[in-house]
């Protein structure tokens, strides 16, 4: 294990601290599989099928529930008795579903449409209802529930407000959802709340690992990898064992990342790391004031000068650049210390203030690589990859230097001048493979991921981070964890994860 450094030298209480991340990694022999609840079962087929008739089920649909899946298991013959519904609900298959005394389950239902998405024509409303359902039942809501929100709030529905409407329910504590009088237009009007109360009970990390599979996040600061703290959590399947950090070493210390400050560093700034590296760098009115407050000292500055020089210099990465004169970092001198190679991000049009932007945005790329570094063995020909939220390209960067050919990269990422840096980066450091850039995160579907799988023969990985505006600790006034406008696409990233787990699936075992 890599040694502690000096973390005395480190403010804690700043953004680093509270700012979230998501990093998943899925390789394709080794999916996760969510386990299916089970239910007590009944001892008489007659108090079963009574039952569900007292609900108000129609009989014709719980007689050909019970022979299909037999009167063992309540909670499949449920299953089954909404699915047939909602098949009788969607248009072009009424008929289809009331006469076919073999209609197929759920699952399997699920894998025979595959082979349609991109061939003869399907219900539309018949592929987004399955894809929605399996990606709800998958997140672990009950079935039913499931099927409540969808008939409640539409197909339509972005899968957060799904997740908002049976939260909003069960916070209810309704004994029957089908009696819940909450209408599609007041999700929005139950957010505030609700948030606050889910924010007491459970954090931001537990819900991310419920939808991920209950894998639990692994938290690494970026410290012991580089002169800079950055303090993120990565949820991921990946083996732990035999991990190794890529060479060279990267400088540890601010001092050592940047020689040219030394001979300015004032004995009483005992700062070695730097603090996470942000969007904000401060201004010339900051390090102005800081000038003109230690020239009025003189050589010594008393205690509560000091104290306010220091304040700003954590609180926006100030180094010192000459007598009583501190700076911003650079991004030329940020690029280094995140891992990438020098003018990554400069040139093409891009604005210092893009740069910064970016650069505040993206991985450190020693400690990705220290994460992805156990795939070198398992993929020495190349690896394939679907990189969401993808940024600058700090995996594709990792990867790179760690030595694995990147053979097949999508890269989804809704900034042009993201995109534009990536590109210019994979074409400068000469990839042999095929990169693809999709804009929209919401492009990325059921059709568009077989086309995509079918070119690549299957992903390897799939990693990335959903956006955390909303879950900075700077961010007072829009910190929804993951229901905010931004952190809420960390759903998105949850429903193309299962639905490449699903494929892959069918690709691995027909």
């Amino acid at each position: 294990m890599i040694s502690n450094g000096d973390s005395e030298d480190i403010d804690w209480s700043d953004d680093d601290e509270v700012e979230t991340f998501s990093a998943v990694s899925s390789i394709s022999v080794h999916i996760p599989v969510f386990p299916t609840p089970t239910c007590e079962s009944s001892t008489s087929g007659s108090k079963i099928s009574d039952r569900f008739l007292e609900m108000g089920y129609p009989s014709r649909i719980v007689l050909k529930a019970i022979e299909e899946h037999g009167e063992d298991d309540e909670e499949v013959i449920l299953n089954a008795i909404l699915t047939y519904l909602a098949l009788e609900n969607l248009p072009d298959v009424q008929n289809h579903v009331s006469n076919d005394p073999h209609i197929s389950d759920p699952a399997s239902t699920f894998i025979e449409d595959l082979s349609d998405v991109n061939g003869v024509p399907e219900s539309q409303g018949q592929n987004k209802y399955f894809e929605t359902m399996n990606l709800l039942e998958d997140m672990g809501f009950p079935y039913d529930e499931a099927f409540t929100a969808i008939n409640r709030c539409g197909l339509d529905t972005p899968i957060e407000e799904l997740v908002e409407f049976i939260d909003a329910a069960n916070m209810a504590k309704a004994d029957d959802l089908q009696d819940l009088h909450v209408e599609l237009n007041d999700v929005g009007q139950l957010r505030n709340g609700k948030k606050q109360k889910l924010a007491r009970e459970e954090s931001v990390w537990e819900n991310m690992s419920r939808f991920l599979y209950e894998i639990e996040p692994e938290f690494v600061d970026s410290m012991h990898f580089s002169a800079a703290a950055r303090k993120r959590g990565y949820i991921h399947n990946l083996p732990i064992d035999e991990r190794f950090q890529i060479l060279p070493i990267p400088p540890s210390t601010i001092q050592e990342a940047l020689p040219l400050t030394n001979k300015w560093w004032p004995k009483w700034d005992l700062r070695t790391k730097l603090n996470c590296i942000l969007i904000r760098h401060g201004s010339a009115e900051d390090t102005k004031k800081i000038r003109e407050e230690l020239d009025k000292s003189g050589p010594d500055p008393p205690e509560h000068v000091r104290k306010n020089v220091l304040e700003q210099c954590r609180r926006y990465n100030f180094v010192w650049v000459g007598k009583n004169k501190v700076a911003p970092l650079d991004p030329d001198e940020i690029e280094v210390i995140m891992g990438y190679s020098k003018y990554h991000t400069r040139g093409g049009g891009i604005s210092t203030t893009a740069r910064y932007q970016c650069l505040g945005n993206s991985f450190q790329v020693d400690t990705v690589a220290y994460h992805l570094s156990v795939l070198k063995k398992l993929f020495p020909n190349g690896i394939n990859v679907l990189s969401l939220f993808s940024g600058i390209g700090g995996a594709e960067v990792a990867l790179h230097r760690l030595g694995i050919p990147l053979k097949f990269v999508v890269s989804v990422e809704s900034s042009e001048t993201c995109r534009n840096i990536l590109q210019s980066w994979w074409e400068q450091s000469n990839q042999q493979g095929k990169l693809i850039h999709i804009y929209d995160v919401r492009d990325v579907t059921l059709g568009k991921l077989k086309e995509l799988m079918d070119m690549s023969h299957g992903f390897d990985l799939v990693i990335g981070g959903s956006p955390c505006n909303n879950l900075a600790g700077r961010n007072r006034y829009t910190r929804d964890g993951l229901y905010g406008d931004q952190s809420s696409l960390f759903f998105d990233y949850f429903r193309i994860l299962d639905l490449v787990k699903k494929l892959t699936m069918y690709r691995v075992y027909g």
